[in-house]
């Protein structure tokens, strides 16, 4: 597909297929310059398979890193944190022409990620993972958020709809067919994530002061925000294709950008 097919998402149009690239090919950074040409308008969201070989990448976290991995009970969950990690470095080292050692990262109060000093200033990112798979997005002078969850068949969310979601949203979700209730949570659910990780304020922020879309087949949307309703406009809300199971939001800030996907090859 041509880089330059991309969707435009105050449109909400359709998106096109995204593009593979081999996490191999990672390691010539020179040669994907070209073609991840990230420009201020516009966000480049990645999706990645997290079942790889955790021992061959484990080497690119820095200590803290691997000291956060080793307090995962589960292996497969420490597995998965050292992937999508080490993969944030390497991408991270792509777009900004450096290597994964040179990368330092900072945390805010509530848990988001920067990088440290200058590099900062060349680029935002954020990701989330859930059930073996992460999704990343980087933009250049925008901060944004990102979330992915698996829809489990077995949960129940209408009780935590009850405590978290504002008095519209919970009415919203009681008038959707039956077989589309776990659907739309998942919408609300990530969509509420992305815009306070966008914020970078984490579940400090209660998420009953704002209103999203959840219906499915409704475009993604802020609806509202009855603390400062400026936030609406400063902000844009897209739902990103993922892979059937999942559902996944994207949160910008501003207007007019362009949206160019890509899927992680495992192959490593």
């Amino acid at each position: 597909m041509p880089l330059d097919n991309v969707s435009r998402l105050d449109n909400h149009s359709t998106e096109e297929p995204a593009e593979t690239i081999r996490v191999t090919d990672l390691a010539d950074a020179a040669s994907l310059i070209p073609r991840l040409k990230l420009d201020a308008d516009e966000v480049h969201v990645w999706l990645a398979d997290l079942n790889q070989p955790a021992e061959k990448l484990k080497p690119l976290l820095a200590a803290d890193e691997i000291a956060r991995a080793e307090r995962f009970h589960f292996e497969k969950d420490r597995n998965h944190y050292i992937v999508a990690r080490a993969l944030l470095r390497k991408l991270l080292a792509v777009y900004l022409c450096t290597n994964t050692a040179e990368l330092r990262f900072d945390y805010a109060e509530n848990g988001k990620p920067s990088l440290e000093g200058i590099q900062n200033n060349l680029l935002n990112f954020n990701l989330a993972h859930s059930h073996g798979k992460a999704i990343y997005a980087f933009s250049r002078g925008r901060e944004l958020g990102v979330d992915l969850e698996f829809i489990r068949q077995d949960f129940g969310g209408e009780e935590i709809a009850e405590r978290f979601f504002s008095q519209c949203e919970i009415a919203a979700l009681r008038n959707v067919p039956a077989e589309l209730t776990k659907q739309a949570f998942f919408n609300c659910w990530t969509r509420k994530e992305a815009y306070i990780k966008a914020r970078g304020e984490g579940l400090s922020m209660p998420l009953d002061v704002f209103d999203v879309s959840l219906v499915p087949g409704e475009a993604a949307a802020m609806l509202r925000n009855h603390k400062d309703p400026a936030e609406v406009a400063r902000w844009s809300m897209q739902s990103v294709c993922v892979p059937p199971g999942y559902v996944a939001a994207l949160v910008v800030e501003g207007h007019y950008w362009k949206l160019r996907r890509f899927r992680l090859d495992s192959a490593v």
